[in-house]
């Protein structure tokens, strides 16, 4: 073991600081030489290639958010599944009747939100 234990970390450190000061150097060497011509255009929000329209700050629906948080979770949950598959042969039955209930749980939560409506993004109409 090296008489100062930190002696190990200089490598890492020295890369630190070398990556900090060109990052550094480069943001400022863009802003001192780079030039400035700002025009309506370049002032205007980018919208995807579309003219903006209304105000940027409008709210989104909640919906919006359910709906990517659902994305989020379902899709880890699948990710579950290809692990198990690999491995099936050698849990044999009880790997199937776990991977049944886990499945199971899984469509229990999604008629859930189904039937909740949070997958429902039109208008409904009937409702008051």
């Amino acid at each position: 073991m090296p008489d100062n234990y930190f002696a190990r970390y200089l490598p890492f450190l020295i890369h630190i600081l070398l990556a900090g000061a060109i990052a550094t150097a480069i943001i400022l060497l863009s802003w001192l030489i780079g030039q400035r011509k700002p025009t309506r255009a370049k002032l205007s929000p980018y919208e995807c290639g579309m003219t903006p329209q209304g105000d940027s700050r409008q709210p989104f629906s909640v919906k919006f958010y359910l709906v990517a948080m659902l994305f989020i979770l379902f899709d880890v949950e699948a990710v579950f599944i290809y692990p198990w598959a690999i491995i099936l042969r050698q849990l044999k039955h009880f790997g199937l009747w776990e991977m049944l209930v886990y499945i199971g749980i899984f469509l229990v939560g999604f008629f859930y939100i189904w039937k909740k409506g949070v997958l429902d993004w039109g208008e409904t109409r009937g409702k008051a």
